[in-house]
């Protein structure tokens, strides 16, 4: 009857989602248009790929470095806050490089911040071997995550632009 001696409800705390930025600047594309069929069909998961403008990668979120190819050093998988399991990997075919041009700036088991350099990559060595610089992010576990939202078809910042939201 009377609803202004009703206290008030406090609104609902909006949950925020989680958010990993771009671990490079350049072109952002679907994971679709990656020119190797293991990740453009998703075999590994789902995610995205920047054509990169620099050559250092770096941490995209907070996150525990739990991946390492130590002998090829060009790739390294990260366990975020919320559980999610990513897979950063530094060009196409890059592997039969066997390290020649990559660095690795962390170990396994490293608590990593946003902003953190995790590998760098030599992209002139990348080309003289004949393979392209294309740096893929998959999602290992995203069918645990079916809210998850990928951003393409934009031009990122480093640090910056949301590429992805669980």
């Amino acid at each position: 009857m009377f609803s202004f001696f009703k206290k008030k409800q406090a609104p609902a705390e909006e949950s925020k989602p989680f958010v990993v930025k771009a671990y490079l600047s350049g072109k952002v594309v679907p994971i679709e248009e990656v020119k190797d069929e293991v990740f453009s069909s998703k075999a590994l998961g789902d995610g995205l790929a920047i054509e990169p403008e620099e050559n250092v990668i770096v941490a995209p979120c907070d996150a525990t470095v739990s991946v390492l190819m130590e002998g090829s050093r060009h790739a390294v998988g990260l366990t975020l806050a919320n559980g999610v399991e990513i897979l950063i990997h530094e060009g196409i075919d890059t592997v039969n490089m066997e390290g020649d041009g990559f660095e690795y700036f962390v170990k396994e088991g490293d608590k990593v911040s946003a902003g953190d350099k995790l590998l760098s990559f030599d992209p002139e060595k990348i080309k003289a071997h004949g393979y392209e610089k294309t740096c893929i992010l998959v999602v290992t576990n995203g069918d645990d995550y079916p809210d998850m939202k990928l951003h393409t078809g934009m031009d990122a910042v480093q640090g910056e632009t949301v590429i992805a939201e669980f």
